[in-house]
């Protein structure tokens, strides 16, 4: 069990490999996503706006999964989707290449080496894809168990997305709830601002 940065999605070609750009590991989320998940990890309280100062530190691969497995209780669910969803993918980009008609021996032969040189890089990039995921899902129960009505982060280290995937996350619960994200200057300083609605 391990998460580290690979990098954007591989394309896969009988020419060699290149990389969707519109598609980052998702590992590069999760510093900002540890930072959130710290900051809303509390008990439930009285007050409904809680002051948490976003700390600068730069976490190792190690420790961003040890803080990881003591917020996001199933993360256990990552690992075991990961083997399954890089599996099953790596298992029909093989089936496809070898039903290609298109293709020549020589052309074939090499698609597949392709596969099989990029088949660990696909394993962590799903990895850390479903690691994030779980992390997300945690904020959103956090958010819940909390009664969370507004977060609010600096606009730079990934929040704005982070926080847009959140708002998805928490819209597909079982009981769905609202938000809307806002960004705001205050002093010269951009603010994205999330407000949560819950019925």
């Amino acid at each position: 069990m391990e998460l580290k940065y690979v990098g954007d999605f591989p394309l896969i070609s009988k020419h060699g490999v290149s990389f969707d750009h519109t598609q980052p590991d998702k590992y590069i989320y999760l510093q900002a996503t540890v930072s959130l998940l710290e900051a809303l990890s509390y008990e439930p309280s009285e007050t409904t706006e809680h002051l948490y100062k976003i700390k600068g530190r730069k976490l190792s691969s190690h420790s961003l999964l040890e803080k990881l497995k003591k917020y996001v209780k199933t993360i256990e669910n990552a690992f075991l989707e990961r083997d399954k969803k890089a599996h099953d993918y790596v298992h029909d980009l093989v089936n496809r290449a070898r039903k290609n008609s298109d293709l020549l021996m020589d052309e074939r032969v090499a698609l597949l080496e392709n596969i099989k040189l990029m088949r660990a890089y696909f394993y962590q990039y799903i990895t850390n894809e479903a690691v994030y995921d779980e992390a997300i899902k945690a904020i959103g129960d956090e958010i819940h168990y909390g009664k969370i009505k507004k977060i609010k982060v600096p606009l730079f280290k990934y929040y704005e997305i982070i926080l847009t995937k959140l708002m998805e996350t928490l819209e597909r619960r079982k009981q769905p709830i609202d938000s809307k994200m806002t960004i705001e200057e205050k002093d010269g300083k951009f603010i994205v601002i999330l407000n949560i609605t819950h019925y």
